[in-house]
């Protein structure tokens, strides 16, 4: 098992076309302004294209699905003949399996082999299914690794959606950390009040269901056992992405900590600026900053270790758009 935290940046398994590897079917690249300026310094990225790995050629013969969108194969364009199901479907099995020490994957979209949804389907009839369906290198992958955060470029140009990646790539990489210190009961509990309000913001239901498993973990459940299923819930359970009322109910919480020490000067004027986020005036920044500053200003060490407050660094700027 690699260590993860000997890379001081998050590994992301991407589609190699995205990083500019000219590796598609027609010899050319996709490379992804998004990835390249925006989260390049930030993540050790890791380039895999399945077609060329199980053999194909550049430029190649395109191919596609077809047949059953829940299941579909993948054949050539020009040669339906040409079945690589098979050797898709392995690879992404075996990929799963050798890359233990990444933190997330990024697809390319719309690919036959990389797509993670509505990729076209043809059927018989020469006209694609209505609904699409995934990538089949993509789905043995994912199927292996239920857990890891995966995402398509093309919806990481959407801020909510690119934000909501992130914070679970970094959360990823900071269980494989604990992991590799050793799971106990106490580092268990530690972490979970760490994730609170991240999972508040992400998925009020999920916030009460997760404490609740942890409040029932007795002395004879065994972390080794208990960590990773509480991980499974809690990785699906981020899944879903913040709203802005989700995120002022926690901006709420967390200004409730102040309520004896700030003047009632400050408490009317973060009051004003969390009004300002709700009605969509200000992005989520500002609020935070805010209340970060009170927070130096007036220590609180429960406050201080929360994910919420920093699931990522800051100079990515993923909370100034949303």
């Amino acid at each position: 098992m690699h260590d993860p935290s000997a890379h001081s940046k998050p590994r992301i398994a991407i589609s190699a076309c995205l990083t500019g590897h000219s590796v598609r079917y027609n010899g050319g690249h996709k490379a992804s302004d998004l990835c390249r300026m925006q989260l390049e310094e930030h993540f050790d990225w890791l380039p895999v294209c399945p077609e060329v790995a199980i053999g194909l050629g550049v430029p190649r013969d395109p191919i596609r699905l077809v047949g059953n969108p829940d299941r579909p194969e993948v054949v050539g364009t020009r040669n339906p003949g040409m079945d690589l199901t098979g050797p898709l479907r392995s690879y992404g099995e075996q990929m799963a399996v050798e890359l233990d020490d990444i933190c997330g994957y990024i697809f390319m979209q719309k690919s036959p082999s990389c797509g993670l949804e509505r990729v076209k389907v043809y059927q018989e009839n020469g006209h694609p299914a209505l609904h699409g369906g995934r990538g089949v290198y993509a789905q043995a992958f994912c199927a292996r690794r239920p857990d890891l955060p995966v995402e398509e470029e093309g919806r990481l140009h959407d801020p909510v959606l690119r934000e909501n990646f992130i914070s679970r790539v970094y959360a990823y990489a900071d269980w494989q950390r604990l992991l590799a210190e050793g799971l106990s009961r106490g580092a268990l509990v530690r972490f979970h009040s760490r994730y609170k309000y991240l999972l508040m913001a992400n998925n009020p239901q999920a916030y009460r269901s997760l404490g609740r498993m942890l409040g029932s973990m007795s002395k004879d459940d065994d972390p080794q056992s208990f960590g990773p299923r509480y991980f499974s819930q809690l990785m699906q359970a981020l899944r879903r992405c913040a709203s802005r009322g989700t995120h002022c109910n926690v901006l709420q919480h967390l200004s409730g900590y102040f309520k004896d020490t700030l003047t009632q000067q400050d408490k009317a004027e973060l009051q004003a600026i969390i009004g300002q986020y709700q009605q969509g005036v200000v992005p989520l920044i500002v609020p935070l900053t805010l209340l970060k500053h009170h927070l130096r200003k007036h220590p609180d060490p429960y406050l201080q270790q929360q994910a919420y407050l920093q699931p990522h660094p800051e100079r990515l700027g993923l909370r100034n758009a949303v």
